[in-house]
């Protein structure tokens, strides 16, 4: 029987349509396409092609001539947001906007055309991970910056526009909405309980271990209890943390573990789809940890549509128990037709 669940945190209703699962079905994803020969901005030798770097990890001269970095930071050559100018803020009647302030940023993961971060070693994603945490301890030096977006497209279906694998960074003038629904539920939450709903969810679930993707010592992976799409994902660290900029050096190398056997099991099980993947950590300007919000990392398989129903009423309809998909994650699939038959894509 169909359920609606509610997100403990921001109090969304999810409706979990189990009875579609059951359905027959020639459910089918494309995978991302082989990344195409021809020329690319974030290949090695095409370095003058892309905006000056602002980060790169790189070999002396000597040592690699043929292929100098590793990874490499850019500024976005058609960016979303601008960083010259002031902040600046005006009415119309009712109406108010903001000046374009912010910045945007490419983070080129490799320098292998052919790799997705599912093929990286752990190393290289412990070096993507720390490239994150070194440009928002930059871009939070800036006062104007309210919040700092991490986030990756993985495959066309995502709304990825070059195949070299890269993921991005937007700081901004404001705290999104998103964000500040899962900090105002979180705080709601906190003063009733005096204590981290993210924490008591991570409790609850490692108690019922239903939903459990995989775990190491210092962080989890889950489907969450209200998940909004097919095998959607997040990853938490065990440890109370509010702002992911502030984990400590030594605890980076279980996030690369996690997100890599994450990515490695989207990869096998689902048979390579598109992702979105969406860090959501601690506003700037924030001297302490919040006691009550916790950073995470949320991953989304492209598997389902958003339709009309969704788009007018905020609901989801998952057709996806996040116990079935986190099993599913866990011991994989005997079959394709099995896999086929467990979901659904949809439109309302």
């Amino acid at each position: 029987m169909s359920e609606l669940r509610k997100d403990p945190v921001i109090g969304r209703w999810v409706i979990i349509a189990s009875e579609r699962a059951k359905r027959p079905t020639d459910f089918f994803v494309e995978a991302p396409k082989p990344p195409s020969p021809g020329f690319c901005p974030f290949c090695p030798g095409n370095e003058d092609k892309t905006p000056k770097e602002l980060l790169a990890y790189q070999y002396p001269i000597e040592s690699n001539p043929d292929s100098r970095w590793w990874l490499r930071v850019v500024p976005n050559k058609f960016p979303a947001l601008v960083k010259a100018g002031d902040l600046e803020k005006s009415r119309d009647g009712i109406f108010e906007k903001l000046s374009g302030i912010g910045a945007h940023e490419v983070i080129i993961e490799t320098p292998d055309h052919q790799s997705s971060m599912a093929d990286f070693d752990l190393a290289q994603i412990e070096e993507v991970l720390k490239a994150y945490k070194e440009r928002i301890l930059d871009l939070k030096k800036d006062e104007r910056f309210q919040y700092i977006m991490i986030f990756k497209n993985h495959g066309k279906q995502a709304g990825a526009s070059l195949d070299h694998s890269h993921s991005q960074l937007i700081a901004l003038p404001i705290v999104p909405k998103r964000v500040n629904e899962e900090i105002e539920g979180s705080l709601r939450y906190h003063r009733i309980h005096n204590r981290c709903v993210y924490c008591d969810m991570i409790q609850q679930e490692k108690a019922s271990d239903l939903r459990i993707v995989h775990e190491n010592k210092t962080f989890v992976c889950l489907n969450p209890y209200a998940s909004r799409f097919p095998f959607e994902m997040w990853i938490l660290p065990k440890a109370h943390q509010s702002h992911f900029e502030k984990t400590p050096s030594e605890t980076i190398a279980g996030f690369a573990e996690i997100l890599s056997h994450s990515l490695k099991r989207i990869k096998t099980v689902l048979s390579n789809p598109s992702y979105n993947y969406m860090l959501h950590t601690g506003p700037c300007g924030e001297a302490g940890d919040y006691p009550h919000y916790h950073w995470h990392l949320e991953i989304t398989p492209k598997l389902t549509q958003v339709a009309g129903f969704e788009w007018g009423t905020g609901f989801y309809i998952n057709p996806m128990p996040p116990e079935k998909a986190a099993e599913y994650l866990r011991n994989g699939v005997e079959t394709r037709q099995e896999l086929d038959a467990a979901i659904l894509p949809f439109s309302v």
